[in-house]
């Protein structure tokens, strides 16, 4: 006995332009497909017993708990399990029922900024509330997909395959409407509303940083120089020699004081790069280093602003770990565009050993460049060379209003 039905084997997606649509070719009704969707309506039964009992066990038991402090944690975890249990269910169902699911993509955990952040996060997760859902509605669907398939296998057996057929497209439907990754908006929201806070978490220590510089540096020059110039003020009439003296040494003073202030500003926005674009304050930048440094920059145009300040950090925060943890003899920057991203390479033969956690700073900018949707990666074997390859999203300075 044959039928014309589909390939089990499909997608969600609509055929390509110019795709035969032409309708399959006739195969036997009990041909191995059939046989796999009879076992996937079988298995619904223990499967949505095992899925059911879990939501309301670990689940409704955490809400009971949210009144105490172990509640939410509980819940949390209790979602990350139903995770888990929808990556069971997606691969049941594309070895039994050919259904292929992109898998969704990971929880953005990483820089999230401390426990309740990453809590949060994980509570109002779409992906494990979905498979929840589809976890709780499972079990009278696999109650009745069990019973009548395994009826119709002593009884109405002439029709089986066509029975199966339908409730294993109901089982398909499910699938894909419950548990596909079609929630990749939502995750990139909260992927942005992570990196907004990294964001704010690096504005905030930068604005300490300056203040402390401020404070610790030229505004104590400044109090100290209003002192000598008053001690020299009333000292001006009565012993002239000494008055002169004070005032040489506020001089002094003032050119040490602006000298910070210049270092200060070149530390938040040098005016060379403002000026002379990335290639003049890259070649600024290394010749501070301790190393001999070539500089290659192979730009068309210059990018966005708030795209070259941040090459320019980048590039000037990896010469300082080149200066003082490397040990290298020479390095070299190497800044170019590839299609719709700005990549910057950074090379050093020195000792090598360099970890995102080695408190060199690398993991910050990781986090930074993870922030504006960049990529950073590091390849530092012991012994060397180390390698450091960054990429940020290209915007030409002409796309930017102001």
């Amino acid at each position: 006995m044959t039928e014309r039905i589909p390939s089990p084997d499909t997608s969600a997606a609509a055929p390509a332009a110019g795709q035969d649509d032409r309708p399959p070719p006739p195969r036997f009704a009990y041909d191995r497909h059939t046989w796999k969707e009879i076992a996937h309506l079988l298995a619904n039964l223990p499967a949505s017993l095992l899925g059911f009992t879990y939501v309301v066990t670990v689940l409704f038991t955490s809400f009971g708990l949210t009144v105490t402090v172990v509640g939410f944690p509980l819940l949390a975890g209790g979602l990350m399990g139903a995770r888990q249990l929808g990556r069971m269910e997606r691969a049941r169902a594309r070895a039994l029922l050919g259904v292929r699911v992109d898998e969704p993509s990971r929880l953005p955990l990483r820089g999230s900024g401390g426990f309740l952040p990453r809590l949060w996060m994980s509570l109002k997760d779409p992906v494990s509330w979905r498979a929840v859902l589809y976890e709780f509605i499972r079990l009278p669907w696999g109650i009745i997909t069990f019973t009548v398939a395994l009826t119709s296998l002593f009884v109405l057996w002439p029709v089986l395959p066509f029975i199966a057929r339908g409730l294993a497209n109901a089982d398909r439907a499910m699938v894909r409407g419950l548990l596909s990754p079609s929630d990749e908006l939502e995750r990139r929201i909260a992927e942005l509303e992570t990196d907004r806070g990294v964001v704010v978490d690096t504005a905030a220590a930068d604005l300490r940083r300056i203040e402390r510089d401020l404070h610790d540096g030229a505004q104590a020059r400044l109090v100290n120089l209003a002192m000598g110039l008053g001690l020299a003020k009333e000292k001006v009439l009565e012993d002239p020699d000494a008055a002169a003296a004070m005032v040489a040494e506020a001089h002094g003073e003032v050119k040490l004081a602006l000298q910070e202030l210049r270092d200060l500003a070149r530390g938040i926005h040098p005016a060379v790069l403002t000026d002379r674009g990335l290639d003049a304050a890259l070649s600024s930048v290394a010749t501070r280093c301790t190393v001999p440094v070539k500089v290659t920059v192979d730009l068309p145009t210059r990018p966005a602003a708030a795209i070259e300040g941040i090459a320019y950090f980048t590039v000037s925060e990896l010469l300082q770990n080149v200066s003082k943890h490397s040990g290298a003899r020479s390095a070299s920057v190497d800044v170019w565009r590839t299609a719709d991203r700005l990549l910057i390479q950074v090379w050093d033969d020195g000792r090598g050993g360099a970890s995102l956690d080695g408190g060199t700073g690398m993991k910050g900018l990781a986090e930074r460049l993870d922030a504006v949707d960049g990529v950073f990666v590091l390849e530092s074997p012991e012994g060397g060379p180390t390698t450091v390859t960054a990429e940020l999203p290209w915007r030409d300075r002409s796309e930017v209003p102001g």
